[in-house]
């Protein structure tokens, strides 16, 4: 009973390979190291090869007695998925199409996949619910929604289960400070922040300091990387129980502010952050954070780590590792 996890040697696809072996599970890593790193893998098997390569999938699966599979892998930089869609329509779209055709054939039917809190656009009410209108603002976005419904109707067609995953804010890094987030490959603001308060990028643009939030900042619903972490292995488990097919919302249902963020990081790594206030950005949203009810009453889900946890391993783990999983 092995589980495959696609773009496993990702930032939180590398989390959940972790939690998995921790649990004695059998796992095999499938990744093209596009955004990955092997040494993130560390003591799974690694497969490295495309998802649209059917004929690999299907190996994969023979020779590893796959039951189950993550799907981490994708595209996900919103502003090069504007710049460039044929390359997110290609991958996230047809490479899954190809991943399932695959999976289906080795008689895999159970399905954990990576979506996105995005495919909201901007709620209309928060916290959001699973219930909220499915409205992308990118191409990005877009490809999220739109594999959640391929994948519904792969489960009308041929008995796929899937758990569609919509991840609000991922961000910190292991707790032992073994495996993080690589900063050259994000503009999150966590890790945009350390790189500022480490002196390694001029200080962080604020967009915006006149929203009706309490310090006139954007508010946003950060998760902790080991809890979006369990989330996928109790899904797995969800789905290996009859768990019938779900779209549920990860979030810890609170909103942290983007002057939050900087003064705890100032608070906990006892330094500066340097800041200037730019005008808004066209398009963000004043405040977005998950309703976490049905995912509670679902898997049992609940986020174990704050704002404090997270921002403590993330400084840990870029304050050491500038070099991410390389260093």
């Amino acid at each position: 009973m092995t589980v495959l996890v696609t773009g496993g040697a990702g930032y939180i696809g590398s989390h959940t390979v972790r939690q998995l072996r921790n649990l004695g599970r059998d796992v095999v890593v499938f990744d093209n190291l596009d955004m990955g790193f092997a040494g993130a893998v560390m003591d799974a098997p690694l497969v490295i090869g495309d998802v649209a390569d059917e004929a690999l999938v299907g190996r994969i699966c023979a020779d590893h007695g796959v039951t189950s599979a993550i799907h981490f892998a994708a595209h996900k930089n919103v502003g090069e998925s504007m710049a460039q869609p044929s390359k997110y329509w290609h991958n996230n779209v047809d490479g899954t199409v190809h991943l399932v055709d695959a999976l289906l054939r080795a008689g895999v039917r159970d399905l954990v996949f990576s979506s996105s809190c995005s495919v909201y656009g901007t709620p209309e009410n928060v916290p959001v619910t699973e219930s909220a209108p499915v409205q992308p603002e990118s191409v990005y976005a877009e490809t999220k929604a739109m594999m959640e419904r391929i994948l519904r109707w792969y489960g009308t067609t041929s008995g796929l289960r899937t758990v569609s995953l919509r991840y609000f804010n991922a961000a910190g890094a292991s707790l032992d400070n073994v495996i993080g987030e690589d900063w050259s490959q994000s503009a999150n603001l966590i890790p945009v922040v350390m790189k500022a308060a480490l002196g390694l990028r001029p200080p962080v643009q604020v967009f915006g300091n006149d929203y009706p939030t309490a310090d006139g900042t954007c508010v946003r619903d950060y998760i902790h990387v080991e809890d979006l972490a369990d989330a996928h292995v109790r899904s797995i488990d969800y789905l290996a129980a009859g768990g019938a097919t779900v779209g549920l919302n990860v979030g810890t249902g609170l909103g942290s502010s983007v002057l939050d963020v900087i003064r705890t990081t100032e608070r906990i790594g006892e330094c500066t952050v340097p800041i200037e206030f730019v005008p808004r950005r066209e398009g963000d949203p004043i405040t977005v954070f998950a309703d976490p009810t049905v995912i509670n009453e679902t898997l049992g889900w609940k986020p174990v780590h704050g704002l404090d946890t997270i921002i403590a391993t993330a400084w840990k783990w870029h304050s050491t590792h500038p070099d991410g999983i390389r260093t």
